[in-house]
């Protein structure tokens, strides 16, 4: 086992992921490729789904958060396995849509929506609106009303919680771009218009605090928070909130350095919250809604790359050169990501070289990782990275005209294409002149 029990070696010393073997995988489907454990997947789902229930109630709900992993298989396993989905934009519910995922389980999210957005979520009959602003509410109001119809709606609210995880994905701060703020007093403002409003009926709160987040006191702090607010606006507006979304950003173990976590007794514990407070202050219980995504999916994944270059300069760093890199995974340029690496056709020897994993992009930043501990690999091995599952396929880019990978599904012993390699005919495929 490494890291995680569906990667291992087989009697080759290469690498397998869902028991197949990943250069078995790569002479097949070519490289980078992303594979993706369907069972790995499944099983998430699954125990997300029942701590939830156990935890907060039968009508308790995890959504799957589109933005880690968007194609259209997602979306059928997600709602095979009865979850939810969170929706951020017109492409991700489009995407949804062809899947045909139920649109009532929909819960359609963004700081920004254009109108052709609202207008395209309402024609879909999607159930939720999360609303960000008072724009926003005035826009999907007018719409409504336009319509004859009442619009459900969530009003996303910022706790004030520093999660101390990077900056670039903390999402709860008083001064984040999401949100209405409780400190400020614009929340309880927000909350006060939507009730009043026309065309929508306000169902329930969201809130966000970042993402790869290690510790549950963040999160049981923000559930305190929303949970207080909601008695506040009981007694200020005379008003039961009947839902409380309380987002996600549980933390994935990318390294042998990364703890652990149960993401079950996390949630048990982010319920003894909820459910204390409301015991002790009359509170109804509302529905709680979770947001998983990166969990769901990360560890489900692995890249797989063709070493190409091998470059050692004396006294400085080793580089290993691989036919991928930023367009198929800007992580470690945006954020500094930490991951494990291996030679997959020699993933059972000790990694005992240290080197730089370069891209092939014109860009000093086309880095998967530095100062990496990896096997000492020669031109035409294969290079795989774990814990691609996420953020990985959804922020791919065609940055030096370079063709997006594929994604393989693999499930009990057998790979099929969930996605196809994109080719040169693709890349100029929307050229007018």
């Amino acid at each position: 086992m490494i890291l995680y029990k569906h990667f291992d070696t087989n009697e080759k010393g290469h690498l397998t992921v869902g028991g197949l073997d990943t250069v078995e995988l790569a002479q097949e489907y070519g490289t980078p490729a992303y594979i993706l454990d369907e069972n790995v997947i499944r099983e998430n789902c699954r125990v997300y789904k029942q701590a939830a229930i156990d935890a907060f109630g039968a009508d308790a709900l995890p959504l799957y958060a589109s933005k880690a992993l968007c194609f259209t298989g997602v979306y059928r396993i997600a709602a095979e396995e009865g979850l939810g989905i969170d929706c951020v934009s017109g492409g991700e519910l489009y995407t949804a849509k062809r899947a045909g995922f139920p649109a009532e389980r929909i819960y359609f999210h963004g700081n920004n929506k254009t109108d052709r957005d609202i207008a395209d979520a309402m024609d879909m009959g999607v159930g939720t609106f999360v609303v960000d602003n008072e724009d926003e509410l005035a826009a999907v109001s007018a719409e409504a009303v336009r319509r004859g119809i009442t619009q459900r709606i969530l009003l996303r609210i910022t706790p004030g919680i520093d999660p101390h995880t990077h900056r670039a994905i903390m999402t709860g701060n008083v001064d984040s771009k999401f949100g209405s703020a409780i400190v400020t007093g614009q929340a309880m403002r927000i909350v006060k218009k939507a009730i009043a409003a026309d065309g929508v009926k306000l169902a329930g709160l969201h809130c966000h605090i970042g993402s790869q987040i290690f510790d549950v006191e963040p999160f049981a702090e923000a559930a305190d928070i929303m949970i207080r607010f909601i008695a506040e606006i009981k007694k200020e507006c005379a008003y039961e909130i009947r839902e409380l979304n309380l987002g996600g950003g549980l933390g994935v173990r990318y390294t042998e350095y990364d703890r652990e976590i149960d993401y079950a007794d996390a949630i048990h514990k982010i319920a003894a919250v909820v459910t204390g407070f409301c015991r002790d202050n009359g509170i109804a219980m509302p529905r709680v809604i979770l947001e998983p995504g990166r969990s769901l999916v990360a560890a489900a994944g692995v890249t797989l790359y063709t070493v190409g270059s091998v470059k050692e300069i004396t006294g400085f760093k080793n580089y290993i050169s691989v036919d991928g890199g930023m367009p198929d995974n800007p992580r470690y340029a945006l954020y500094q990501s930490q991951y494990t690496a291996l030679i997959a056709n020699r993933a059972a020897a000790p990694r005992d070289y240290r080197a730089t994993l370069a891209g092939r992009c014109c860009e000093s930043g086309d880095l998967l990782g530095e100062d990496m501990e990896i096997q000492k690999a020669k031109r035409g091995d294969i290079l795989a990275v774990l814990v691609t599952g996420a953020y990985n396929y959804s922020m791919a880019s065609n940055y030096n005209r370079l063709p997006r990978p594929p994604v393989i599904l693999v499930k009990d012993g057998k790979a099929r294409v969930a996605v196809r390699r994109e080719t040169y005919e693709d890349l100029v495929a929307l050229d007018q002149f």
